[in-house]
This record gives C-alpha cells, structure tokens and sequence, in this order.
C-alpha cells in the first residue's frame, strides 16, 4: 500500500491563524513618538549653534535627557570626566575672582598709604604735621584713631602737646617696647598688628574704650635719639587681624620715621 504526502509551503506562515508577527526590538525611544521642535525654535538653533553650546544650563538639560533616553545600564565614562572637569573649572574661576579682588584690595591700599604720605609732606610747620597725622591721614587710611608715642627722659605737662588734640603722647624710655611685647618674648616687630581687649589710656586718651584693634608701627628716629611709635586703632576687631599684610603699613613707618629725623634735627 502506498501512501502519499503532500507539504504545503506558504510565506512568512501568513495563514496560519494561530501565527503572531514577532515584536520588533527597539533601542531607546521611539523617536517617531517624540513631539518636533517649533519651526521658529529649531531655525533659530541653526542660526546661532555656538548659543546653545554656551548655554551651561542648557548643556546640562541636553546632557541629562541624553542619559536618560540611554537608560540606567549604560555608564557615560565621558559624561563623568566632563562634570569633575566642569567642577575643577568652577573652583579655578572662584580662584581666579579671588586673586582678582585681592588685586584690586591690595591697589586701593597702596593708593591710600600714598594719599596720607603726600598730605604728610605738605605742612611746613611741626605742629600742623602733628595735625594732619591726628585728622587727614587717620581719615584717609581709614581708622578711627592716631597716636605718635614718643620716649623721654623728661617727662612734663606741656600745654603745646595738649592743644594737639592726643595725637602725640609723650611715654618714659622702655615702654615703647614693654607696649610691643607685654610678655617680654623676642624682639619687637616693626609692624605689630593684633587685636586689643584692653585699651591703654595712656595711647589713646578718651577713646581707649571704643578701639578693639591696632596696628603697631615701631619707629627709629636716628642714632642717639630713643624710639618712636605710631599706633593706628579701630573700633572692629577685625580691622588689624594678624593674617593681615604689612607691607604698605612699613613703607608708611620708613616715611614717616625718615620725616621725623628731619623734624627733630
């Protein structure tokens, strides 16, 4: 007995109907689903590129939607490299804005201390030079108060020092540097700068309660001759801090030192 097979092949089993069409993969999103850009948006993108290549924020949100159409799966080594290069470039423009300012601190205090030399150059009378430390240089520096202490081994009620206004206070030899150094600790320094918690009276008169910081500027006045000091007080704290520069405050104490030499010979 013979039997006969007949196979009936048809395409892409298009007839059967239990048959379903696999699903087509697809990567990300569906970019035929995504809404189009505005005509006047997207030609104004073409027209300036570099703008929104500019644009941090808008990198940023580009950046982002790229993330996030790849999915949590895929690490962007490239990505990360940008963003701590993007964070050292932070911190180096917060460096570079600070350098700046200090820069222009630093130029504004040079302009001062030159402004007070000149006003201190220009009376040719001792008392009026007196006068113009105690007034138009403590307003040009910027501090409340002014005091020239000077050492003698005589020391008397002058009525001339008094008219001053306690812009010159006249102290026995030694205290110059027993004021410097209370714990007797080293030499002195030409430039003392540091906050006060108790006022001396004896340097700046009535307004020793109202001063919280000073600066110190020892001066030599020539050989034969005892020690000198300009005191420079605030009514802030923090006005003299010690982490301060001295530099500008030690060319006005060589000026001023050299002008008093002349006075006194």
């Amino acid at each position: 007995m013979k039997f006969a097979f007949r196979v009936h092949f048809s395409q892409g089993n298009s007839g059967n109907p239990c048959y379903k069409p696999p699903k087509q993969k697809t990567t990300g999103r569906d970019m035929s689903s995504n809404p189009k850009l505005k005509d006047n948006l997207r030609a104004a993108i073409l027209a300036e590129p570099d703008a929104v290549l500019d644009d941090k924020d808008l990198m940023q949100a580009l950046v982002a939607a790229n993330e996030q159409a790849r999915g949590d799966n895929v690490i962007d080594l490239r990505g990360i490299a940008m963003q701590r290069l993007e964070e050292r470039l932070d911190r180096l423009e917060d460096t570079h804005r600070s350098v700046i300012a200090a820069a222009y601190e630093n130029l504004a205090g040079t302009n001062q201390v030159h402004r007070a030399i000149l006003r201190l150059l220009e009376p040719t009378v001792f008392e009026d030079f007196l006068r113009a430390l105690g007034n138009d240089v403590a307003e040009i520096l910027r501090v409340d108060h002014i005091t020239l202490v000077l050492e003698t081994t005589v020391i008397r009620d002058d009525p001339a020092v008094n008219q001053l206004g306690g812009v010159l206070t006249v102290v026995e030899p030694g205290f110059i540097d027993g004021y410097l150094t209370p714990d007797r600790s080293g030499q002195p320094r030409e430039v003392t700068l540091r906050e006060i918690r108790q006022p001396n009276p004896q340097v700046y008169g009535e307004q020793a309660d109202q001063l919280r910081s000073e600066a110190c500027l020892k001066l030599d006045l020539g050989a034969g001759r005892l020690p000198g000091m300009i005191v420079m007080g605030a009514r802030d704290p923090r006005h003299f801090s010690p982490q301060l520069g001295t530099d500008l405050l030690a060319f006005f104490a060589g000026v001023f030192e050299r002008s008093m030499r002349h006075w006194l010979s």
